[in-house]
């Protein structure tokens, strides 16, 4: 009798073992997700930003060679705000994926604990 507890106190500790490792890939992994998608909109920020002050002047001074300056300079304005909206929603969309809790851990010990109730019944 002994042995066979000793023998289920080495299965349970190498089980929690087990599950520990299995906990720290998933939080990996999900980390992972979170520095890509952190990683896309820092891109978006610096792309925009170097578009906005090269782009937007070529723009804003070819409108103004057919309207007022001003009236060019608000619709660049407009056509940016537009295209972060877009960059920014899509990047909120990426984060909403990441899940940091580790599900299938939680499975496992849910069913390791359902295991270890029947075997002391």
């Amino acid at each position: 009798m002994g042995d066979l507890l000793g023998e289920l106190a080495g299965d349970l500790t190498k089980l929690m073992r087990q599950e520990l490792e299995l906990a720290k890939l998933e939080m990996k992994e999900e980390a992972t997700k979170a520095g890509k998608a952190a990683g896309m909109l820092a891109g978006a920020g610096v792309a925009g930003h170097m578009a906005l002050v090269f782009i937007s002047l070529t723009v804003m001074w070819a409108l103004g060679n057919v309207m007022n300056l001003a009236w060019a300079a608000l619709i660049v304005t407009v056509l940016w705000a537009i295209a972060a909206a877009v960059l920014g929603s899509a990047g909120r969309k990426k984060l909403k994926q990441v899940n940091p809790k580790p599900e299938q851990t939680i499975d496992t010990l849910k069913e390791d604990a359902q295991w270890a109730r029947t075997l002391n019944n």
